[in-house]
């Protein structure tokens, strides 16, 4: 014995509306009036299509004639474009010592460059080992020189901090 229950983000169809009076539109668009319900179906399947309710917020509800497979198809295939084009802001991290060679800084700010450029937000991260630590200002100055080298595509969200043994910064893509 299984019970299936109607999902919520259909709208009711046919046999399924419960509504005694309904106002019908054609398929062309044209407003039939207000009718009971059976009249309304028998309208339908005289077209060989689905009355299937718009609208149960009015009084009397709207109800349309359509085809509800090509109706539920097209809803579908647009909830599936929307999340096609949306992007999701991830965080992509670029690690470095502050004793950073300077080829290997330009390689760092390639890689934050095209991180940035396809939509995502930087995390910049500076680690220091043993007695290192006493040289948070020089790798606040790279955090700085980063920042500054990336100005034109990114601005800060979060300023250079300390945290543990490492020190952070959080670079965002610039709003065009």
């Amino acid at each position: 014995m299984s019970s299936k229950k109607p999902n919520r983000s259909l709208p009711p169809i046919n046999q399924n509306i419960r509504s005694p009076q309904v106002r019908v539109i054609s398929p062309d668009g044209e407003q039939l009036g207000v009718m009971p319900t059976e009249e309304g179906r028998n309208i339908a399947e005289e077209k060989q299509l689905d009355l299937v309710m718009v609208s149960d917020k009015s009084d009397p509800p709207v109800c349309r004639i359509m085809d509800y497979g090509k109706y539920k198809y097209e809803q579908e295939r647009r909830a599936r474009d929307a999340k096609k084009k949306q992007h999701t802001a991830d965080v992509k991290e670029v690690k470095m010592r502050y004793k950073i060679d300077e080829h290997d800084y330009h390689v760092c700010v390639n890689r934050a460059h095209r991180f940035l450029k396809g939509g995502d937000k930087v995390k910049a991260t500076v680690n220091f080992r043993g007695r290192e630590i006493q040289h948070t200002d020089l790798a606040e100055d790279l955090l700085k020189r980063l920042a500054g080298d990336l100005e034109n595509l990114s601005e800060i969200q979060q300023a250079p901090k300390k945290e543990g043994r490492n020190m952070m910064m959080i670079l965002s893509p610039r709003k065009s």
